[in-house]
């Protein structure tokens, strides 16, 4: 069992939510539906039988997610970052994770999928880019990415090299 896993506040989307993420990464699947019973309906408020958790996986990685009504919402404070290793894997994950979500919360290869939850979707060359020991090197590079939405491995290649 994985020791420590996050849970995703939901109002009422839990099922909904863990159906598009684990219709995105691969080796994924919805592990145990919970539903709420008449314990607990005055503080909760939610009817007996609807959905209150969903254990999914996501490539390996166990998440739940609670249907706690419209208390909480998610932020850019918490993000999942999903490392890449291909320009096709960056535009997969960009396209699927981006539909419907919020056009204006997107830069620097962050976004904001349809339910508020914040995603990073992060070319592995990037990281080493950024770590290079030639300070001009990574500089270009942060200066490049700095200028994007989706990571654009090419175009930060293009700055790293100084081409």
């Amino acid at each position: 069992m994985q020791r420590i896993s996050p849970c995703l506040w939901f109002d009422d989307q839990a099922e909904e939510a863990a159906e598009f993420y684990t219709g995105i990464f691969p080796n994924s699947t919805i592990v145990k539906i919970s539903r709420y019973g008449e314990a607990g309906h005055e503080i909760h408020g939610k009817p007996a039988g609807t959905v209150m958790t969903v254990a999914f996986e996501l490539d390996g990685q166990a998440f739940t997610a609670l249907n706690g009504g419209p208390v909480f919402k998610f932020n850019e404070a918490v993000s999942f970052q999903v490392n890449c290793e291909t320009q096709e894997e960056v535009d997969y994950y960009w396209e699927k994770l981006s539909e419907g979500g919020d056009e204006k919360a997107r830069q620097c290869g962050w976004l904001k999928d349809k339910y508020g939850v914040s995603w990073q979707v992060v070319p592995d060359v990037l990281i080493k880019m950024l770590n290079d020991p030639d300070s001009e090197k990574s500089q270009r590079a942060m200066a490049a990415m700095l200028q994007m939405k989706k990571i654009d491995i090419e175009r930060l290649r293009q700055a790293y090299e100084q081409r």
